[in-house]
């Protein structure tokens, strides 16, 4: 969940270091730091907090003119958020120099065992223990010892390495933890991911599990931590530097909420054909026999993931009458899933790198289940690992709040169940409707996000309150929660989702005069139950805010504030629903004065369990 940068070329490093800092800021924001390369040893500097507090305390700072080095933005796992905790790491005798993203769960024993042999220790990190190990190994070669180092080590890791020894040597390794290597002319990026690099060089590769790469100014040598030589496989970035700017926009969350539009188009395009009633998914062509014959789908996800991930439970079994089951990919891995034949386990994620996410999936591999990635970034573990797949292609999404990823992966979904649907029991009059319910998505959600400013003025009405409920039936409740989780992440109010039905059954408590509760009321088979629910509220003092369909005169009377989507059918309706629900967290965070794009406690890619 940290980002790291590193580069060996022939231009100053230190400003192309903090400009890939910044392009990565969202992967952690605890502190941040930067190693230089010099003909002393290592110029080093740290600072807590944000990148820009490392900037303001290097401006006074001599030397850092250096052609080579690493920088790190943290996300705190090991030891408090401190000046002497923070990023670069080297051993006693300041010889090893490296950042690392993950976590050495056998640290501890390292440390014992370090210990014996006379190194002292800093901080309270488990990355110092491996700046010593990498030290303690050292025999002249620095790829080595980084390996030999790496043979002991249990649990994830992203690592740069750099040594006094070998000045003009930057060695880098993956495992379980994402890292790029970008190739220019006479120069390399290493990044955590491609935003990092896209502005230098639109050629990159990257790393795979177990894999140290080995950079000079003039040369490059990937192979296994066990020697054995790899081949890496370099490819054009389809990233442009346009779409990680913020352009005129206030945050990234806000540019990325009205975005959607354009993101699903890009999404569909050249995937669905109405005149012949199909969908087009080219990434599950190879397996598409084994997906028709499934006997039954389970969704791994986390968060914002997983809420798609029952959005998709319900199209699954709508469209293409498949049984389906949604897990915590947390829980998925520890409580001996049964995996039985004709099972497909599906991943669903971002980033393609959330480490629970992919643990579940090997899981899943190493029992025999099918498996399938759902996810947004190519070439990412998940969509290298898995049998098929299908990607998203909404553009980079910096904002740790997750909204266009969201929508992408419903309508990736959506897309998946009609595939899977007209191969099984869905007729080609039902799809073609499908599809063209599908297609007119980006514009409905056009239509919702004009009504922002009246989005802001009822969430205003209520900022003040500390709690909230979000409440939906049938293919909303999952909307509900991920309602819920956008409000608590970025603008820290306590709220929950849940099925409307369920209130009664214990959260009706809850209810105190005045509390926002908000339904999503569209119109629906269940529509005449959620009112009811509605009821129950108001009699109890509650104001009702009613996420509702175009044209509703009912709701008016039962609701103090409605928010308009258009009509459309509902198995679709969440791709629409959610978007009020977007923009009232980012307009009740930036009402409450928070960092929207960078909320506490919380990174974008989280990839430690």
């Amino acid at each position: 969940m940290c980002g790291i940068v590193g580069y060996i070329g022939n231009l100053p490093a230190k400003n192309l270091l903090i400009e890939g800092l910044k392009r990565l800021e969202y992967r952690g924001y605890d502190s941040a730091g930067i190693a230089i390369a010099s003909s002393t040893g290592f110029d080093i500097e740290r600072a807590v907090g944000r990148v820009s507090n490392l900037e303001a305390k290097l401006d006074g700072d001599t030397g850092f003119d250096g052609t080579i080095g690493i920088a790190h933005t943290r996300w705190a796992t090991h030891g408090g958020v401190t000046e002497v905790n923070c990023h670069p790491h080297t051993d006693n005798g300041n010889k090893v120099c490296l950042v690392h993203n993950g976590i050495i769960e056998n640290y501890a024993a390292i440390k014992t065992w370090l210990a014996e042999r006379g190194h002292v220790f800093n901080t309270e990190t488990d990355t110092e223990a491996l700046a010593c190990l990498i030290a303690e190994l050292y025999d002249g070669d620095l790829e080595a010892a980084v390996k030999a180092a790496l043979r002991e080590v249990t649990g994830a890791y992203a690592i740069a390495v750099l040594c006094t020894e070998e000045p003009g040597v930057l060695v880098c390794a993956r495992k379980g933890s994402p890292l790029m290597v970008g190739v220019g002319s006479g120069e390399y990026v290493v990044a955590s991911d491609p935003s990092a690099i896209v502005a230098h060089t639109s050629r990159a590769f990257a790393l795979d599990d177990y894999n140290v790469v080995r950079l000079t100014q003039d040369s490059i040598r990937t192979s296994t931590i066990h020697n054995k030589a790899v081949t890496p496989k370099v490819m054009q970035l389809e990233l442009e530097l346009d779409q990680i700017e913020l352009g005129t926009f206030d945050h990234y969350m806000q540019k990325e909420i009205f975005e959607q539009p354009h993101a699903l188009r890009n999404t569909l395009r050249g995937r669905v054909d109405r005149d012949e009633g199909r969908i087009v998914l080219g990434g599950l062509l190879s397996c598409a026999k084994e997906l028709v014959r499934a006997r039954k789908f389970v969704m791994i996800g986390q968060g914002t993931a997983l809420h798609a991930g029952m959005i998709g439970e319900y199209l699954l079994e709508d469209f293409a009458k498949i049984p389906t089951e949604v897990e915590f990919a947390s829980e998925f891995r520890y409580r001996n899933p049964i995996v039985e034949e004709g099972t497909v386990v599906c991943a669903v994620s971002q980033s393609g790198e959330t480490a629970d996410t992919l643990a579940a999936l090997g899981e899943a591999q190493d029992k025999g289940a099918l498996s399938m990635g759902i996810v947004n970034a190519v070439g990412s573990s998940i969509a290298r690992t898995t049998d098929a797949g299908v990607y998203l292609r909404v553009g980079p999404e910096i904002g740790v709040a997750s909204t266009k990823a969201f929508t992408g992966q419903v309508t990736a979904l959506t897309m998946m169940a009609l595939f899977l649907g007209r191969r099984r029991f869905l007729s080609v009059e039902k799809c073609k409707q499908m599809i063209g319910d599908l297609e007119t998505i980006p514009d409905k959600i056009e239509q919702v996000l004009q009504q922002a400013q009246q989005i802001k003025a009822v969430t205003e009405k209520y900022v003040h309150r500390e709690n909230w409920l979000f409440m939906g039936r049938g293919f909303n409740y999952p909307t509900a929660l991920e309602g819920a989780l956008k409000l608590k992440e970025i603008s820290y109010i306590h709220a929950e989702g849940m099925p409307a039905a369920e209130m009664k059954h214990g959260p009706i408590a809850l209810i105190t005069d005045g509390m926002p509760t908000v339904f999503i009321a569209n119109r629906g088979a269940q529509y005449t139950k959620v009112m009811a629910n509605i009821e129950e509220v108001r009699a109890r003092g509650g104001h009702v805010i009613a996420v509702a369909t175009e044209g509703d005169t009912e709701i008016e009377s039962v609701a103090e504030d409605v928010l308009w989507v258009p009509e459309v059918a509902e198995p679709l309706s969440p791709l629409l629903t959610v978007v009020p629900l977007q923009l009232m967290a980012y307009y009740a965070a930036v009402a409450r004065g928070h960092d929207v794009d960078k909320p506490r406690n919380l990174a974008k890619s989280v990839t430690v369990e």
